[in-house]
């Protein structure tokens, strides 16, 4: 059976433009949003080839990790993370994404950031069979067939009355399940959390057609770099609506729909559907960021 999640009325302007989120988020507590989506299919391909282990990639903060660590832990199966940059291994108990995987029972493995490029090399593949042996990979960020194939599982029937669907890009995986499952009239906007033209041939690589567009203008200077204007926009936006919005995807997503609707981007009456991802668990980690950078915090 499909898992629908609700849509939460934001707000319609003068030109009757609507905005709706639907609150991927509540998915589930740790496993939230498209993670949930994502590893769905993964962890069933895992069982089914009677793997026993997966190996995943991902940063200090990131929700794939401690989302594959919690549901590899549910599904009896062992989880190990290539954890970029070994400069971070001294501080794992100040991490809490870190701390938490650990506490799910990933094993962490630490390497070099020059080291963790070869993420997608099949010698280094090769290597980690040598050292490991028989496993499952989950590439970073969840995003292959069987990720894009539980993203294609978003949408739900009755959001066939939305022109327009938003969401937040990483890895290309989300998007590309999204634009997947639109009907004719619908077209998906990524904004993504990275600079930079190469996750359009990721896209593009799963994509079965062109209804999608990107708009790159809200990144905030990068993946996880964020300014007072960011952060005081996702405090104001849970202050108003109750809804809480990470840092690094949905609230740039927001930040910059909020924008092309006040500059009138799109047309009269047009009706807008943005996906919350989820990644809260990420906001602990960056108010500890912020508190160094003499920054307000997140709420």
């Amino acid at each position: 059976m499909p898992i629908y999640s609700e849509n939460q009325f934001i707000f319609q302007n003068s030109n009757g433009v609507s905005l709706y989120i639907k609150r991927e988020d509540l998915l589930h507590p740790v496993v939230s949003g498209n993670k949930f989506r994502k590893l769905k299919y993964n962890i069933l391909e895992a069982k089914s080839l009677d793997c026993t282990t997966i190996i995943t990639f991902g940063g200090a903060y990131s929700n794939h990790i401690v989302a594959v660590a919690y549901a590899g832990k549910k599904a009896g199966l062992k989880t190990i993370g290539i954890i970029r940059g070994d400069e971070i291994e001294k501080d794992v108990e100040l991490n809490p994404t870190l701390k938490n995987a650990k506490l799910f029972g990933m094993e962490l493995v630490f390497v070099s950031r020059s080291h963790y490029k070869n993420k997608h090399e099949s010698e280094y593949v090769d290597e980690l069979k040598a050292k490991y042996g028989s496993f499952y990979l989950v590439p970073e960020g969840g995003t292959n067939h069987f990720g894009v194939k539980g993203c294609e599982e978003i949408l739900e029937p009755t959001d066939t009355l939305f022109d327009y669907i938003a969401c937040s890009v990483g890895t290309g995986g989300t998007i590309s399940g999204l634009i997947n499952s639109l009907k004719e009239h619908q077209k998906v906007l990524g904004f993504p959390a990275l600079k930079g033209a190469f996750i359009k041939e990721d896209i593009r690589k799963f994509a079965k057609n062109n209804q999608w567009d990107l708009i790159s203008d809200y990144h905030f200077g990068g993946y996880a770099k964020i300014n007072s204007d960011l952060v005081r926009f996702i405090n104001t936006f849970k202050s108003d609506f109750n809804i809480p919005l990470d840092p690094v995807y949905t609230g740039k997503m927001m930040y910059g729909l909020f924008d092309k609707i006040e500059k009138n981007h799109f047309p009269d009456g047009s009706k807008i559907l943005a996906i919350h991802t989820g990644g809260l668990q990420g906001i602990e980690g960056m108010n500890l960021k912020l508190e160094k950078q003499k920054l307000p915090k997140l709420i």
